[in-house]
């Protein structure tokens, strides 16, 4: 996975050292590691270390913590995309007898279930699973403090809900499914639920003075599917491809672009600052770039995976500190450093290998009213409609076989195109989602709903 980093130009390496020597050394960090994907590969690693002589590399372990959310929500889509479950069942439909069971599984994935963001009773992160050996330990006697599905609000105890899901669906530990479904796969071999040597320490630095403490490590046991994974720069690096392109082995790429849409309702503040929560994976806009992937924290240690899909690119930063260095701002800034010096390189234009003519025939300009739209059929079997001024309403579709099409995003996700021919065989306008698009504006000719004006159009002089 790792290759070459002359992969990247020297300016560029020394940039991205640049950054993350800033962020060690400014946020107290013990040591930092980082990586940067692009073209489904690692082309970067990167560390610093306060420890004189030999620092991390990229096969070091860290404590990861709610990345793990992003693995569980994986193994949830697989269950859904089986068959076994569907995202709008009531969680109470196939693990009973929670308490918590209300909550519907989209819900849960996208923290909409109202549950508490904590479990009651001690700090759990920093005391042992064997205290709260069952869900209802977790959940509490009042586990809501919202109503489902009103609006986003964190909670670890719903992705205990979900790894119990798993176990339930499965017949096995979520452990073991995790690995045999997903980490085997992808190639995973240095991420686990324990620690596996070399891995970090982690340490609570001293917020008024250059000192540390040592923190504990506890086994989160229940509430481990939200937080208890160890992993590497090189795994997170190869599960952040995974991320963009898909693996079918593991999940599609049309699940992982469901997984990406936002989903929650948001507090007014978080629409403000561009973050929007999805599938098990966070959604933040930063310097006009759209970033997905998730951050982590435990004590003793923090990190991020962030992944801007348009430029192909990703990044992984983790630190061995409770606190400190803002590891998004690291990611996204080494996202942008490479992005802004070495643009993505398109691959060539290619003509598409067939086409049928009576696709062919509905490429080019559609009115929807007085909206101007281009009709266009791309390389890949997709057809896109897009507002010829630049912004509206406009989608990419997918073919179904019947000669209609389904829209992929927006306003359109989902909705139905087809062509309404004449009794000759002529097209006489498309119909999207019953919405009438015509080849010129409000078409006399065509069946538009209301009909038009038989005076056709008029300046002043015939008002």
């Amino acid at each position: 996975m790792t290759t070459s980093q002359d992969e990247l130009l020297p300016a560029t390496r020394r940039a991205l050292l640049h950054c993350i020597a800033m962020a060690q050394a400014e946020g107290r960090a013990p040591s930092m590691v980082a990586a940067v994907v692009r073209g489904g590969r690692a082309v970067w690693h990167g560390s610093r270390t306060s420890v004189d002589g030999h620092g991390p590399d990229e096969h070091v372990q860290y404590r990861v913590g709610s990345i793990t959310k992003t693995f569980t929500a994986v193994l949830i889509l697989r269950l859904r995309d089986e068959g076994l479950l569907a995202l709008g069942d009531p969680l109470e439909k196939h693990l009973p007898g929670t308490g918590a069971g209300e909550a519907t599984i989209a819900e849960l994935l996208a923290h909409a279930s109202g549950l508490a963001a904590e479990s009651p009773g001690p700090w759990w992160e920093r005391t042992s699973g064997s205290l709260r050996p069952e869900l209802s330990d977790v959940l509490g006697e009042q586990p809501f403090l919202h109503p489902s599905g009103r609006r986003f609000h964190y909670s670890n105890p719903g992705y205990t809900l979900l790894g119990a899901l798993v176990e339930k669906l499965r017949g096995a530990p979520w452990e073991d499914v995790l690995r045999q479904e997903v980490l085997e796969p992808l190639g995973l071999t240095r991420t686990s639920a324990q620690p596996q040597a070399p891995h970090a320490g982690g340490w609570a630095v001293h917020p008024w003075a250059d000192v540390m403490l040592p923190e504990p490590v506890e086994d989160l046991g229940r509430m481990a599917p939200a937080g208890q994974l160890w992993s590497t720069t090189a795994d997170l690096a190869r599960f952040a491809a995974f991320l963009i392109q898909g693996d079918d082995r593991v999940l599609s790429s049309e699940s992982l672009r469901e997984m990406r849409a936002p989903t929650a309702a948001m507090e007014a503040a978080d629409v403000a600052s561009g973050y929007a929560y999805c599938l098990g994976l966070e959604l933040r806009h930063q310097g006009g770039r759209a970033l997905i992937g998730h951050s982590g924290s435990l004590p003793g240690f923090l990190a991020c995976l962030t992944v801007s899909v348009e430029d192909d690119l990703a990044a992984v930063v983790l630190a061995n500190c409770t606190s400190g260095p803002l590891l998004f701002t690291v990611a996204a800034d080494l996202v942008r450093i490479v992005a802004e010096a070495e643009p993505r390189i398109p691959e060539p234009w290619r003509p598409m290998r067939d086409v049928d003519p009576a696709v062919l025939e509905l490429a080019g300009q559609w009115y929807w009213g007085t909206h101007a739209f281009a009709l266009r059929l791309t390389a890949d079997g997709l057809v896109s409609l897009e507002p010829l001024p630049g912004k509206g309403r406009g989608s990419r579709f997918r073919p179904n076989g019947d000669g209609t099409w389904t829209g992929l995003e927006g306003y359109y996700a989902g909705e139905l195109l087809k062509a309404v021919r004449r009794p000759d065989g002529t097209v006489d306008h498309l119909d999207l989602g019953s919405f009438v698009f015509t080849r010129q504006p409000y078409d006399e000719g065509a069946a538009v709903p209301g009909g038009v004006d038989p005076e056709g159009w008029r300046g002043t002089d015939r008002l």
